[in-house]
């Protein structure tokens, strides 16, 4: 199967149904078999682990700064909103729109910075789920239980996507490119990840510096980081877990589709649109996923924007939804 066949699968529109239908009872499936016998990813374990440790050094209040709360605030859309949900989810993945080179990489990038994987094995990842979406190859339905939806399935190896050998099929279009192939070595990606975390305590350091000398330097570097990066990256971590999780258990449904997923205003809320993922497992490839006028989407506002001033090029609607 080639990758243009994976991504018409992962784009594979579902049939219409009534507002509220609700599906049948799904039954509870086991692990992918790729997944078994379990067993631990330390590689991926560890780091989350330190990241959480040190995002609750948020309660002390000696790394408290407002200046610290807005980098977290903004950091959530700029790194998790057009990082994630635009850049990896919409862009790379789905193809919902075009963009120039040098943008889609600074989307890329920008993903990094969330220490949710490569562009490649992420978007590799996301294909396989809507190849298999809840069903037992499904890399993380919460069909398993609501823990391995939401995080267990980043927790323990599978062999689906342990290498690029092992996904690549899925990501031949993206691998073609020597910008994400190099991602790929020698783990880069979690390097510029720590990068960009020794930027904020810098700048953090350098602003505290020339307004309160050597102590304000420590603390305002210590609470950039702690606010702008742990804190903002551990929460973007999770609001894209609640999709993979909540998304596909709590909420409505538009549409009929051959899986569970749903729509849900509160996962939508902290993830920029994402939450509305009944919509979006009904048409994958829409760069629009609010499909009512109550289901409200920034993500889809920004690339509409981009639209506008030419950044973006080429960009999916969602079919109407019919009247009831």
């Amino acid at each position: 199967m080639s990758t243009s066949d994976l991504i018409e699968i992962a784009n594979a529109d579902a049939e219409l149904a009534s507002q509220g239908v609700s599906s049948s009872k799904v039954p509870h499936v086991p692990p992918p078999k790729s997944a078994t016998p379990l067993r631990v990813y330390w590689l991926y374990v560890i780091p989350l682990i330190v990241l959480h440790a040190l995002a609750l050094l948020a309660f002390l209040p000696w790394f408290f700064s407002w200046s610290g709360l807005i980098l977290a605030i903004l950091g959530h859309f700029t790194f998790g909103m057009l990082g994630i949900t635009i850049g990896y989810h919409r862009l790379l993945t789905h193809r919902g729109f075009n963009c120039p080179k040098w943008l889609e990489h600074t989307f890329a990038i920008l993903g990094l910075c969330n220490l949710q994987d490569s562009p490649a094995r992420w978007v590799a990842i996301h294909r396989m789920h809507h190849q298999h979406s809840d069903q037992q190859p499904d890399p993380h339905t919460p069909l398993v239980n609501l823990l391995w939806g939401h995080v267990g399935w980043v927790l323990h190896r599978n062999r689906d996507h342990d290498s690029v050998t092992s996904f690549e099929r899925y990501v031949r279009d993206l691998l073609k490119d020597p910008f994400y192939l190099k991602l790929e070595k020698r783990g880069l990606w979690v390097k510029i990840f720590w990068l960009h975390a020794a930027c904020f305590a810098l700048a953090g350091g350098l602003v505290g510096f020339l307004y309160g000398g050597l102590a304000a330097s420590i603390q305002l570097a210590s609470s950039w980081l702690v606010w702008g990066v742990f804190v903002r990256t551990v929460f973007v971590l999770h609001g894209t877990w609640s999709v993979n999780s909540l998304g596909h258990m709590f909420g409505y449904k538009n549409y009929k589709t051959r899986d569970d997923s749903r729509n849900n205003w509160l996962v939508a809320l902290i993830s920029h649109g994402e939450g509305w993922h009944n919509n979006h497992h009904a048409q994958p490839r829409a760069a629009h996923h609010g499909h009512r006028w109550f289901e409200f989407d920034m993500s889809w506002w920004v690339i509409l924007l981009m639209e506008k001033v030419g950044l973006a090029t080429d960009v999916v609607r969602a079919k109407p939804v019919p009247r009831q």
